[in-house]
């Protein structure tokens, strides 16, 4: 399967893999291909879809089913009843005649004719009765229709509630009004449970804030020793080298506490949104990263175009420099690194791509949690604090976009951030 974005010369790629981007294609967007289709299986059953049909419909149309059949069970056992009311009020009709009557002389002709009035009577009244019961029952169903839409909308108004919720909106409510019943008390404990988390979130955004603010202070105090120490000209060579051993790890300490406060902050609900162009925010990260890109070694290549969306300029700044941060960190001799930003499939986006180790596609997933790294190793990487990926995803998260990371043959990986463009309403809690 070839994974080109629209390159049909580009190197052919496994499954579930992206090709490299070829020399001279910075400005192709990398995809998966659309994996075939899988072979259909045998026919399913007429009788099994059938059985399956009542499961397949909504509960609006239950509910009118329900109302309909019980009007016309109810209709039909009102029309025997009339019919049986008035055959009995026909049977004890009495026909009087006169003399003059043919029928004067002749009861059995009498009794005919009484039994064929009874009989068209009953007719028409059952032929009436029926075409009532069939316009009355449409009118029914059509109203039952409606009063099930307006019994369920208390319902519908939890649902679009619920499907916005995350743990950056849990402040919402659905405060649903009307009388008390099973609905308003379905509302209410699940409004209960709303706060609850609500809490619950709160208290673990500032439980981590606090603790990464209270350890900086510790940090700088023992770095500001450290340096210190290391700038007597009486010291040994053996307590500077321990110096600068604890300088190093001090480091990595900082590093990991501002990862932490900038994972409590993109965890929270976005209190700025301004227009920012992705693409600008590309190229501000690739300038302030120069040095780090000229001491790799490693070779960039960047297509950067307009991508306008609206957000955070901080989180997003932050996100595009750990995506390019990481690119440089995990990589191999003689790498290359690949930065894309523009419009890709309608929306603003970035893209990264970097040579690198093999991961396997079933790795993907773990690199998104805090302290993981490509190596599966929590704690042996001193270059990074293992939060760059999860700050990438929580920053997507709070924005309302989506982030794709993809294996790239040979080695290494694609990642794809898209975002909501600009004026467009980002909804509450990504993806």
């Amino acid at each position: 399967m070839t994974a080109t974005g629209g390159d049909p010369s580009a190197p052919a790629a496994a499954p579930g893999e992206v090709a490299p981007t070829p020399p001279g294609d910075t400005g192709t967007w990398r995809r998966l291909a659309t994996p075939p289709a899988a072979a259909s299986g045998p026919p399913r059953p007429v009788g099994r879809g059938v059985s399956r049909f009542s499961d397949n419909i909504s509960l609006r149309a239950r509910l009118t089913l329900i109302y309909g059949m019980l009007f016309f069970a109810a209709g039909s056992l009102l029309v025997l009843l009339n019919y049986v009311i008035v055959a009995a009020l026909l049977d004890n009709l009495t026909f009087s005649v006169t003399a003059e009557s043919p029928y004067y002389d002749d009861p059995a002709a009498l009794e005919d004719l009484k039994n064929s009035y009874i009989e068209n009577v009953l007719a028409e009244v059952t032929r009436f009765s029926v075409l009532a019961l069939v316009i009355v029952g449409l009118l029914a169903v059509g109203l039952g229709y409606v009063v099930a839409g307006r019994a369920l909308s208390p319902l519908h108004k939890i649902t679009r509630i619920a499907r916005r919720l995350s743990e950056r909106s849990l402040h919402e409510r659905i405060a649903l009004g009307g009388p008390d019943d099973e609905i308003r008390e379905l509302a209410d404990t699940f409004d209960g449970m709303l706060e609850r988390l609500d809490h619950a979130f709160d208290g673990q955004r500032r439980f981590v804030a606090n603790a990464s603010h209270e350890l900086r202070t510790p940090l700088a105090i023992n770095r500001t020793l450290l340096e210190v120490a290391l700038s007597d000209p009486e010291a040994s060579q053996d307590l500077r080298t321990v110096g600068r051993t604890l300088l190093e790890t001090n480091a990595r300490h900082e590093h990991l506490i501002d990862g932490l406060l900038f994972l409590a902050k993109s965890d929270r609900e976005l209190d700025v949104r301004t227009g920012v162009d992705m693409g600008e925010v590309a190229e501000t990260v690739l300038s302030q990263l120069a040095a780090e890109i000229e001491r790799s070694g490693l070779a960039v290549r960047s297509d950067l175009r307009a991508a306008p969306v609206s957000g955070d300029p901080v989180l997003l700044e932050r996100l595009v420099a750990n995506l390019v941060e990481n690119a440089l960190r995990y990589n191999v001799a003689d790498g290359e690194i690949t930065v894309r930003a523009g419009i890709y499939d309608g929306s603003p986006a970035v893209q990264v791509e970097n040579s690198g180790p093999v991961i396997p596609g079933y790795e993907i997933e773990g690199l998104f949690e805090p302290f993981r790294r490509g190596s599966g190793d929590r704690v042996r990487s001193s270059r990074s604090a293992g939060l760059g990926l999860s700050i990438v995803r929580s920053v997507v998260r709070a924005h309302g976009g989506t982030v794709s990371v993809w294996p790239r043959s040979g080695g290494g990986l694609v990642v794809t951030v898209r975002l909501p463009a600009a004026g467009r309403d980002a909804p509450s809690g990504g993806r």
